[in-house]
């Protein structure tokens, strides 16, 4: 059998998930009947969230993302902002009210999420979020660390950076007011019984002149103190690229930070390799492609 191309599986609109207070629309892409993949029950499914200006669904075609799902037989769902709440279609992170817990923007992607997964009977959910839905998905995964085995933050900032409009500025430009200590409390704060925390792969550009680096920085950390992994990560040097992890006390890496030298503000895509993406707005070239490596990574 031939492979299925993307052209053939189009995203399908989600009509129906139950409230939606941030007014966002949503498309899905079906885990595809592809007889080259074996059938194990066990599918998972892939939230992507895009970054400002962005179409959803163009950008997990150009990242690679619907190639690779349809590869893999995994599962996608694309929340879409509109120009109608963000001027620039970006998520409103900066806004308490769609952030906070089953609130606004964030609960209608929560709700999003489960009607997915019910729909498509996928037992694992992971999010990719780029930029402001890079920021999203770092508030996802606060919110909800028992609703996802994985993240992945691209361009993007801790939770909670900012919840208005000049801390958002201040936020990008210089990296969060709190410590990494006050950003972990503040998750512990909304679960304190919490024990379980998902696993993270952080991407930055030394270059990123939108995001400052120090957001990914102070994310790992974040994150180091929540899943109480060893404080000094392990760092592999590659060409063009350096990879920081920390692992847990049973040795598993929890916790990823790519740094791409010389690399600006958006995914990275490496168009000589399969699945690795095409360049586009956002889209930047690397030695190394975002999705390829995350979902990877995840073993989806």
């Amino acid at each position: 059998m031939l492979p299925v191309q993307a052209a053939e599986m189009p995203y399908v609109p989600l009509t129906s998930f139950g409230d939606n207070p941030g007014a966002l629309t949503s498309f899905y892409l079906p885990v595809s009947e592809n007889l080259n993949v074996p059938r194990t029950g066990n599918a998972s499914l892939i939230v992507l969230l895009h970054g400002c200006i962005q179409d959803g669904v163009e950008l997990a075609n150009k990242s690679g993302l619907t190639s690779l799902a349809l590869e893999n037989n995994f599962a996608v769902l694309v929340p879409q902002q509109s120009y109608q709440n963000n001027v620039k279609r970006c998520f409103n992170w900066f806004a308490s009210q769609d952030t906070q817990l089953d609130s606004g923007e964030m609960l209608s992607i929560k709700n999003m999420i489960l009607a997915t997964q019910e729909k498509l009977a996928t037992k694992h959910v992971y999010v990719i979020g780029l930029s402001a839905g890079g920021a999203m998905a770092s508030a996802a995964l606060v919110n909800y660390p028992d609703l996802f085995q994985g993240g992945a933050v691209i361009a993007g900032l801790p939770y909670p950076c900012a919840d208005n409009l000049i801390k958002a500025i201040s936020c990008m430009k210089e990296g969060p007011s709190q410590s990494v200590e006050e950003l972990a409390q503040f998750a512990k704060a909304i679960h304190p019984l919490q024990t379980h925390w998902p696993s993270l792969s952080i991407w930055t550009g030394d270059s990123d002149n939108v995001v400052n680096a120090n957001n990914a920085q102070m994310l790992a950390f974040q994150w180091q103190i929540l899943t109480q992994s060893d404080t000094n990560p392990t760092v592999t040097n590659e060409a063009g690229y350096s990879i920081s992890r920390w692992k847990n006390a049973q040795n598993k890496a929890l916790i990823e930070l790519i740094t791409i030298k010389d690399f600006g503000h958006g995914i990275a895509v490496n168009p000589d390799i399969k699945h690795g993406g095409e360049e586009s707005d956002f889209l930047l070239r690397a030695p190394i492609s975002s999705v390829t490596e995350i979902i990877k990574l995840w073993g989806v």
